[in-house]
This record gives C-alpha cells, structure tokens and sequence, in this order.
C-alpha cells in the first residue's frame, strides 16, 4: 500500500482545514478485498474511540494522477472520514452518518484540486461534472443509505457550485473552514444556501 500516499492526503486535508495532526491513518489501516468499498469501522467504550479503516486492495495501485477514478475518490473518501472522526473527537463533539458523507463529497473535490497543477476554472466546473453529476450509486434510492450518499452528493454539489461561481477553491478557504466546523444542521444550511 502507499502508505506516503495515505499520508499526503491525510496531511492535505489537514493542512488545507488548519486541523491539529491526527494519529497516522496509516496504523489504522487494513486493506480489504479488491470488490471491497473502503469502510471506517468505529466502536466507542466509554472514552475510548477505536478505528479502523478498511480499504480495497486496489488502492495499492493508486495514484494521485487518476484523482477522478473510483478507487483514487474512495482512498480520500476513507482519510477525510477518519480525519473528520478524529477531530470532532478531540474537540469533543459528535459527527453523524451525514455529516461524514457530506465532508467526504466536499473533501473529494478540495482534494483533487489542490492535487492538480494550474487548477483553473474550466477544470474545476470538469471536476465538479465527475465529482456530482455523472455518479452511479451502489445502494437503492429507497434505502436508508441510498437516500443518504444522494442527499450528501446533491449537498456538497450545490455548496462547491456556489464556491466556483463566487471565487476559486484556494481563495474559499475560510468558507471550506467554516463548513469544516460546522455541526450537520449548519452544514446544510450552508449547502442549501447555494
């Protein structure tokens, strides 16, 4: 596995947010079966949090080049989950089903374009295009976690849309930073606002 890899994208996404290091994902890490989808499993005890992440053994071939392929989305998807549960864990609030899949969608794009060189405007309105609009969805829209991944995508499709339109990724920071922080409810407010 490219445990660098891993590393980056943890680091990038910590960075770009101004997030304390979390432990190294890389420790948590197991890979899965190559049809495997990545998968954090988390078990709290009282005040212990224990994490892992399972991921599909493809994403030992992995690379940052190929930022739009489902493999390159779920490795981000995977760090920017355990990134997540891990900050809201040390400043001691909760985080929901929806909000991890709501930070991933966004995390996915924030990731993928601070991984491009000379990111313009006309490659991210491409990006945005693959990131949330030409998706196919595993799970029935009539399922619990069909509706969720839909609503998320539909959620951070808008909120990026607005982002493009208003100014670029890199000078939106401090909106992304914003939307970081928030708890769910605010995170749709936000999303919705677009």
């Amino acid at each position: 596995m490219h445990s660098a890899t891993l590393r980056k994208v943890q680091r990038r996404i910590e960075d770009f947010y101004g997030l304390e290091q979390a432990p190294n994902i890389v420790e948590f890490v197991r890979l899965g079966d190559d049809d495997d989808r990545e998968t954090v499993l988390i078990r709290q005890e009282g005040d212990d949090l224990q994490i892992a992440v399972v991921l599909p053994r493809s994403v030992e071939t992995a690379h940052p080049r190929e930022y739009a392929t489902d493999t390159w989305l779920q490795l981000i998807e995977a760090v920017s989950h355990f990134v997540y549960i891990s900050e809201r864990a040390r400043v001691g609030l909760p985080a929901t089903q929806l909000e991890l899949e709501l930070q991933a969608e966004v995390d996915k794009f924030v990731v993928a374009a601070l991984s491009a060189p000379r990111f313009g405007r006309e490659r991210a309105r491409r990006l945005h295009g693959q990131l949330y609009e030409k998706v196919r969805f595993l799970h029935p829209e009539s399922s619990e976690a069909g509706a969720r991944y839909r609503l998320a995508n539909e959620l951070a499709a808008r909120f990026i849309a607005r982002l493009l339109f208003e100014r670029d990724v890199r000078a939106g920071r401090a909106v992304l930073r914003q939307f970081y922080r928030s708890g769910q409810t605010d995170k749709i407010r936000l999303a919705r606002a677009a």
